[in-house]
């Protein structure tokens, strides 16, 4: 046997030993359970704290009115307008099965939105109701009618993402997001 796997075996013969003859309670030591179980605060002597509900703020969001307060989801077909802030996104194949391009006036609804329209069993997504929904938009005295074919993930509950060529119908691209109002198209 060669003087490598000599020392080798010795050692390990070693290490066994050394494992076997510590007692369980000092090999634990510092395990992460030990520690956390001698880290652990009694129950005994802990007084419950009482913490303050927070008051909810029923100020106004804007002075000027112009948005009504949003409905719940489930009035999604009623033609009431509806505030929300929107971005614009790259087109291609849609949740809808449509593949679109950017130059299209097509926009994508907020999953929530999508994923509770009436009519919408959620087995597959091509046959939502909400797919082919036309959408009119206003911003600034400007409007768009949209077409609803894809689903948005990062979307609040009444936003909308149009296609590059929609948003600009409303609004240059460097804003990135606006404030728009928006309602069902008859």
């Amino acid at each position: 046997m060669s003087f490598a796997k000599s020392v080798v075996l010795l050692l390990s013969a070693f290490t066994c030993v050394q494992a076997v003859a510590t007692p369980h309670a000092i090999r634990n030591a510092h395990h992460h359970r030990a520690v956390a179980h001698r880290a652990a605060p009694t129950t005994e002597n802990l007084t419950p704290i009482a913490i303050p509900a927070k008051k909810r703020d029923l100020r106004k969001r804007s002075l000027t009115k112009r948005c009504q307060a949003r409905p719940s989801l489930s009035a999604t077909s009623s033609s009431q307008a509806l505030c929300s802030s929107n971005t614009h996104f790259s087109a291609g194949l849609g949740a809808c099965g449509i593949t679109n391009t950017d130059t299209d006036y097509i926009c994508a609804v907020s999953e929530a939105l999508f994923d509770i329209y009436p009519g919408y069993n959620g087995v597959n997504p091509n046959s939502n109701p909400v797919c082919g929904r036309q959408i009119t938009a206003s911003y600034q005295g400007k409007s768009v009618t949209v077409t609803v074919t894809d689903r948005c993930t990062g979307c609040d509950e009444t936003s909308l993402d149009f296609s590059p060529s929609a948003f600009s119908t409303l609004a240059d691209q460097s804003l990135g997001r606006i404030d728009i109002t928006w309602e069902w198209a008859s």
